[in-house]
């Protein structure tokens, strides 16, 4: 039987917070890995400096493309998008309508299909958002037979769904950082986690998290394939198999103060790959929802196009995207975006 949500007064040392200080003010704290051999409660030690790599020019935003030698990888990403019927790709309610040109602003893109733009709607305008991000805390991948986490992706896409803001804690197989704290925090360590600093609440089990997004930040329904009981878990598992002992085994890093800022969905393959990275490197990012509440695939290119806040001025641009306060630096491109976050925070280099 699924535990019930339970109000707690959460700790919120050592947790990162955002530093979206316009909406919510607060201090950024340092978290610290500990040694495998115990977890450590201690005052977390300040991080070193972290700059960009010597020479590092973040690259130009492409059309969509897959490089030589991410065949395989974006392949076994993309498995996830048959097994689970697109789930996490398209947000609440949405409604593609063609309109003549005329319709659409000029400073707003939208998709062009010979004499018609496609204009899009949803319900997410109708939906109380959070002030504060949802802190969750999980992690990617499949090891071997029965460790794999299909709930985490089953909670990943009702917040792609919902189009919501949230803080990821990684949970690496082995992680020193945010396993312990779960343990911590809600008295098992059992993924996925989440703590909503809106409201108090933190559960676990992936159902019943769905279930409490979807009444408190939605319109009070779940996806169908998020619907299904076990065939929403094995689904949700196959697509993981195709990316072997990914994003679930602990890297040595260096944890940065503050969370890595990424604008991303569950259903892109270069995504999920981004996201593999991350996690095994232990972390914290903090997901952008859509600020237009509208995420799609474009056909002409095959890529996603995403609005990100407006002071950042985008226009129709690839996810993924990052942009990591650490450092400075804000780029696309998944495979730089990987090899860039190994070179700044992995402690080893990469063979």
């Amino acid at each position: 039987m699924a535990a019930p949500a339970t109000a707690l007064t959460l700790p919120r040392s050592p947790l990162l917070l955002s530093r979206r200080a316009a909406a919510r003010p607060a201090a950024a704290v340092v978290v610290r890995a500990q040694p495998d051999t115990a977890a450590s409660t201690s005052a977390p030690e300040p991080a070193s400096e972290f700059k960009a790599p010597p020479g590092f020019k973040a690259p130009e935003p492409q059309r969509f493309g897959v490089k030589p030698g991410q065949q395989g990888s974006v392949f076994g990403a993309s498995l996830g998008i048959p097994f689970r019927l697109g789930t996490g790709v398209f947000v609440l309610g949405y409604s593609p309508t063609f309109v003549s040109p005329a319709e659409v602003p000029s400073d707003q893109y939208a998709l062009e299909l010979g004499d018609w733009k496609v204009k899009e709607s949803s319900k997410i305008d109708q939906c109380p958002r959070p002030e504060k991000p949802i802190e969750i805390y999980e992690f990617e991948g499949y090891v071997r037979p029965f460790l794999y986490c299909p709930f985490c992706r089953k909670v990943r896409e009702m917040v792609s769904v919902l189009d919501l803001d949230v803080l990821y804690y990684p949970c690496p197989q082995n992680g020193p950082t945010f396993r312990p704290k779960v343990l911590e925090m809600g008295g098992k360590k059992q993924f996925p986690y989440m703590v909503d600093p809106n409201t108090g609440v933190a559960m676990y089990e992936s159902d019943e998290i769905i279930k409490y997004l979807a009444d408190k930040y939605g319109d009070g329904t779940v996806p169908i394939m998020l619907s299904l009981g076990l065939l929403t878990t094995i689904t949700a598992g196959l697509s993981t198999i195709g990316r072997l002992g990914k994003g679930s085994s602990y890297i040595a890093s260096k944890v940065p103060p503050q969370p890595i800022e990424i604008w991303a969905y569950e259903g892109s393959p270069f995504c999920k790959l981004v996201r593999e990275t991350l996690v095994e490197l232990e972390l914290p990012h903090l997901l952008h929802r859509n600020e237009l509440s509208v995420t799609f695939i474009a056909a002409e290119c095959s890529a996603v196009r995403v609005a990100a806040p407006g002071d950042r001025n985008f226009s129709r641009k690839t996810v993924p995207y990052i942009e990591d306060p650490n450092t400075g630096v804000k780029m696309f491109e998944s495979a730089e975006i990987i090899e860039y976050l190994k070179t700044t925070y992995s402690l080893y280099s990469s063979s």
